[in-house]
């Protein structure tokens, strides 16, 4: 049980440092946005991209929509060692609370520069942080977890749990157009942004084989960069899907809202450690994630169910190493009851 913390004054600002978003690492850190409004739903949010681009000013920017009231990108900030000298960041801004969400001293050093009333940076231990962890609180391997601390810290209680919000209607009734409702659809997602991620493309054959067998509509979910794998897949399960191939062809523009939208029509998936599998698991749709060689215990995707199949659990870190029987088992055991195991996301206790 943790201890009693005094209440904390409320900001009525907000400003959130990153670095950069490229598209997966927007799905990553949606969860942490979201919780970041439950836990301030009155202050002014604003996210401030200060070396690169951010997604959440272009593709990803309908999602953020009513989360964040100001999205700053590449702004030139936490890069040069000279921002130390002169005048401060966003010419003299003032935020009641700032999060700094990277560890980087140089970056940690300039940020503390925007003037500011609360600074929380995990940098150095916490040593720059006007708040800190209790005693003894050791940094959780997983992103998120990290991150929702940051929003304890802040706010002095725990980082409320993600509600996914809701997908725009257009988005939602083109993926009704692509899957109509009545059968089960069972989503694949074999891509991954690095190959050797992937778990080899004939288990998916075999797995969507045997969904079919059981009634079930295999659905994949490709990418541009998985376009290549379209007519093997289509030559080797005439009953699967394609709603990603198929929407040109119906006038609709693919996109990661409309994937979102597609996933939400799934009884359940399966996704390799990539991009896909974390914009599956943001949609709420059961997921069976499959993790070789990288460490899962730091980016697992922040599901509403999850089973983790992992090649360390058949003697190596090579995708290839995993069966299809074991994936079919942890495939059946989220099917056999949509609604058991559901679980809040967990975060340490920071104080």
């Amino acid at each position: 049980m943790s201890p009693q913390v005094s209440p904390r004054a409320i900001p009525g600002s907000i400003l959130v440092y990153v670095g950069a978003e490229l598209m997966g690492d927007g799905f990553i850190k949606l969860p942490f946005i979201r919780a970041l409004r439950a836990a301030f739903p009155d202050a002014a949010i604003t996210w401030l991209a200060g070396k690169d681009r951010t997604v959440y000013d272009h593709a990803l920017k309908p999602l953020v929509a009513g989360l964040l009231d100001e999205v700053i990108e590449a702004a030139g900030i936490g890069v040069d060692w000279r921002e130390l000298l002169g005048r401060r960041p966003l010419a003299g801004r003032r935020f009641d609370l700032v999060i700094d969400t990277q560890s980087r001293v140089l970056t940690s050093l300039i940020v503390r520069r925007i003037r500011h009333g609360v600074l929380v940076s995990p940098c150095a231990r916490f040593l720059l942080s006007d708040r800190r962890p209790r005693r003894g609180y050791r940094k959780p391997p997983h992103l998120h977890h990290r991150l929702f601390d940051l929003i304890a810290l802040a706010s002095g209680r725990p980082a409320p749990t993600p509600v996914p919000a809701p997908l725009p209607a257009e988005a939602t009734a083109q993926a009704g157009r692509l899957l109509a409702a009545g059968p089960i659809y069972i989503g694949f997602a074999p891509g991954a942004g690095q190959r050797f991620k992937c778990w080899p493309l004939e288990r998916y054959i075999e797995l969507a084989r045997r969904q079919s067998a059981r009634g079930r509509v295999p659905v994949f979910i490709l990418g541009p960069a998985e376009t290549e794998w379209h007519a093997e897949l289509a030559a080797a399960l005439p009953d699967a899907r394609f709603p990603n191939q198929d929407a040109p062809a119906a006038g609709i523009t693919t996109g990661p809202l409309l994937t979102l939208a597609l996933a939400q029509r799934l009884a359940a998936a399966v996704a390799n450690d990539g991009g896909g599998g974390h914009i599956l698991a943001e949609s709420g749709v059961p997921l069976v994630s499959l993790w070789g060689p990288t460490k899962v215990a730091k980016a697992y995707p922040m599901a509403r169910r999850l089973k983790l199949v992992t090649a360390q659990m058949f003697g190596g870190d090579a995708m290839a190493l995993i069966p299809v029987d074991a994936v079919e088992q942890a495939l059946e055991t989220l099917l056999a009851d949509p609604n058991a195991d559901d679980k809040p996301v967990v975060v340490s206790e920071v104080w």
